[in-house]
Parts: C-alpha cells; structure tokens; sequence
C-alpha cells in the first residue's frame, strides 16, 4: 500500500472523520464505521485533505483534465483544496466548480453553479466525500453533462465503503461505471483500512480490535460485494 494512502487512513482516524462503534446510516443499515467528511474543520486539515485528493487523482487519472466538479454541499471545499493542491504539487491549473442547490436568478454568477463555467470540450473529474450507494449521481451527472458538451473521466471519493449499492449485487463504485460508462475510484478502500488498523495503534489506542473486526466482517457478509 502506498505510503499516503497509510497515511491518509490514519489522518482520517485523526481527525475523527472516520469512526467506528454502532451507526445507522441514511440508507437504514446498521454499520460498524461511518465517516463524515464533515469533520475537516481546520486549515491544515483542509490543506492535507486536499494533497491527499490531489495525489490519488494524479495516480488514477493522470494530468489530462482541466475541471474538478464537487455536489453541493460537502464536494464544495473538497474540490476548492484539491484545486489548490493540485496547483502547488503538479504545477497545473485545474479549475473548479460546484452545483447550486438553488439556483442563482440574479448578479454577474446567476445560474446553477458555482465557480469555473463549464465549456464544451472540457473534461471533468468528479469528487465527492464518500459514495454508499451511488444515488447522487443520478442528479449530478446529467446536471454536468446539460451544461456543456463535456467528458467526464472519473470520479474520486475518499473511502470505498465496498458495499452493495442500489442494485444489490455490485458496489456502488462499480454501479456507477457500468451505469455512466466512467471510472470511479477511491483514495483508499475499507478493505485498506481494516487492513492497516487492526490490532494497531493510532493515536494512542487500537481503533479496530477483534470486536470491532468481528463486527465489519459481519457486515459485509450481510452488506458487502461479493
């Protein structure tokens, strides 16, 4: 496993984004780890987050696009500090954007999005925090692709949770390819963190014991892809 990636797993423990203990998630599954992107609340922790983006990004998709595109709300900064990291690591401008939520219907950026414009030819790396089941991609892609003859190369999300999405058979990460016909990738997948946490200490204490193992392991005989 890459060293960031090692890194990036304890940085999300760190930084209490990624948990683990007993969750219901929006979906109504009980799950054993949850993380919420949310949590990044501090400069530095936005800096790292975007390195972090930046690097998975440039090893998956290389440099050939010149837009990041993150949903409202939380794809919002993701795609701002990774633009940024991005800028500063491999020398290349990327520009970004965002969705509105509700559109603008006044002033020089009315509209449905926010930050760069998009323009046909472009081509277009999505990012969002974490993908459970891949439903939000059924509004924002053909919000993307409505607003300019553009390509979208992939999608990057922090964690694959490696979890059934909405057809029950696949993961949500392979819904999505087979669906929209790109790539969809992770900084890190699930199988990585049990894999780099269990029985070892981060910050001080073991996030993944046997019980908490025991626990995933149960899930994704219930949940997981096969």
């Amino acid at each position: 496993m890459e060293a960031y990636k090692q890194e990036f797993i304890e940085f999300m423990v760190e930084s209490d984004v990624l948990k683990f203990g007993d969750f219901t998630l929006k979906s109504g599954r009980k799950s054993p780890f949850f993380m919420n992107a949310g949590a990044y609340v501090t400069g530095s922790q936005l800096k790292r987050l975007g390195e972090y983006y930046a690097k998975a990004i440039h090893d998956n998709y290389g440099d050939d696009f010149d837009i990041l595109f993150g949903p409202a709300y939380k794809g919002i900064p993701i795609a701002v500090v990774t633009a940024i990291a991005y800028s500063e690591l491999y020398g290349k401008e990327i520009r970004y954007c965002s969705d509105r939520k509700e559109e603008k219907d006044h002033g020089a950026d009315k509209g449905s999005f926010l930050g760069s414009k998009f323009k046909d030819g472009d081509r277009v790396v999505m990012i969002e925090d974490v993908t459970t089941s891949g439903k939000s991609m059924e509004e924002t892609v053909p919000k993307v692709k409505g607003a300019a003859d553009v390509e979208i190369v992939g999608l990057m999300v922090s964690l694959n949770r490696m979890e059934v999405g909405l057809g029950g058979v696949k993961s949500a990460l392979d819904e999505i390819k087979e669906t929209y016909g790109f790539e969809a990738r992770a900084i890190v997948t699930m199988e990585e963190v049990v894999e780099h946490l269990y029985n070892r200490e981060c910050q001080g204490r073991v996030v993944i014991d046997d019980t908490i193992k025991s626990a995933i392991d149960a899930y994704y005989e219930q949940y997981g892809c096969k």
